[in-house]
């Protein structure tokens, strides 16, 4: 059984920096396509980054796309979020997420939280103004 276990929240001004963690165990990081997601107070789980099973294919909602930026390291068995320039509208809990591979499609990406089979309890970032 796979376990993700995120890192690296705080609380940081706007203009700030995060690196978020998500240390994988049980399998490999590379056996999966992986996401990052948000959810703020009130508000609907938002997607915030994907990365494909191959590593080959990135993907990013408007929000975010040239602030954060998705990545692994295989070494270490731990995905990663790099959040740059960060807003007020940031603060929220983040979630990565694992998805089972499908053979066929190794570059896809996914942005559909339903489709992801396994979560991280979460880490809480907080953007101060």
């Amino acid at each position: 059984q796979v376990q993700l276990v995120e890192s690296g929240g705080g609380l940081v001004q706007a203009g700030g920096s995060l690196r978020l963690a998500c240390a994988v165990s049980g399998r490999t990081v590379s056996s999966y396509a992986m996401g990052w997601f948000r959810q703020a107070p009130g508000k609907e789980r938002e997607f915030v980054a994907a990365l494909s099973w191959i590593g080959s294919s990135t993907d990013y909602p408007a929000s975010v796309k040239g602030r954060f930026t998705i990545s692994r390291d295989n070494a270490k068995n731990t995905l990663y979020l790099q959040m740059n320039s960060l807003k007020p509208e940031d603060t929220a809990i983040y979630s990565c997420a694992a998805k089972n591979p499908v053979i066929f499609y190794s570059g896809v990406t996914y942005s559909n939280a339903g489709d992801y089979n396994y979560w991280g309890q979460g880490t809480q970032v907080t953007v101060s103004s």
